[in-house]
């Protein structure tokens, strides 16, 4: 019989002691932030432990004392973005209709993941991040509203919100990382690319009507037409696809009525 193996410590911030500080200035907090600077600035492939203890005039080895790896860290990021997100009280007047108050959560989840392009592409790969106290009371806020609407499954109704915008957020993240990084406008590269995206979808005749109606919109390559608005297509394909989602939702409600009879 094999001997048994001590437990392996869990790989997780979440799941240790925080360590002594030693110098003097530098502390968990403030290594975060400028964290977030640069993944905001950079994305996460330029950010590492050497390039971030430069920036805050710190050795490595003193934000070891802090973070134990950049895998602790990007758990340590994304839970304090996870603070900017608004979720209505269950028990105010935005949240009596639980459809409109879901929908304010998706939406601030929404504009938080687009000011922090790296956020959805990493939120499935930073380790237990879902033990952060700001994604635990972004998830508590969220539970409330679900089951004061009287989902059976609250827990169910959040893990389907979340995804559908961490889906959505993360190939509207990634699309405007390649405006920026363009340097065009995004209704003008939008008008660069669209000859050579409709010869890709002129052997789909599912796809032509949709790409000749955008660029008709778009108007003359390299010049966007007058009214043309990227900003409020994006807008209106995430409310659809939301929309959608939360009728999916809404069936998983019991029917209303008295309680059955036991």
């Amino acid at each position: 019989m094999a001997a048994d193996k001590k437990p392996q410590p869990i790989p997780s911030v979440w799941t240790r002691r925080p360590r002594t500080a030693e110098q003097p200035g530098l502390s968990q907090e403030a290594i975060v932030r400028e964290a977030i600077v640069m993944l905001d600035a950079d994305g996460i492939e330029a950010l590492s432990m050497r390039k971030l203890a430069a920036r805050l005039n710190a050795g490595a080895t003193s934000l070891y004392r802090h973070v134990a790896t950049k895998d602790e860290l990007m758990e340590l990021a994304v839970d304090e973005v996870f603070g900017e997100m608004v979720v209505p009280p269950a028990d105010s007047a935005d949240s009596a209709d639980w459809r409109t108050a879901a929908a304010r959560a998706a939406a601030s989840f929404r504009a938080t993941a687009l000011r922090h392009p790296w956020l959805s592409s990493v939120l499935g790969q930073a380790g237990l991040a879902y033990l952060g106290p700001n994604l635990m009371s972004f998830s508590n806020r969220l539970a409330a509203l679900f089951i004061k609407a009287g989902f059976p499954e609250p827990t169910r109704a959040i893990d389907t919100l979340i995804a559908y915008v961490m889906g959505m957020s993360s190939a509207e993240a990634a699309w405007l990382t390649t405006v920026a990084r363009s340097g065009e406008t995004e209704a003008g590269l939008i008008a660069r690319l669209m000859p050579d995206a409709q010869q890709a979808a002129a052997a789909h005749d599912n796809l032509t009507e949709a790409y000749a109606e955008t660029a008709e919109a778009v108007g003359a390559v390299g010049a966007a037409a007058e009214g043309f608005d990227p900003v409020g297509m994006r807008d209106e394909k995430f409310v659809y696809g939301l929309e959608a989602m939360l009728d999916g939702l809404a069936l998983r409600l019991p029917a209303a009525g008295p309680p059955p009879v036991e």
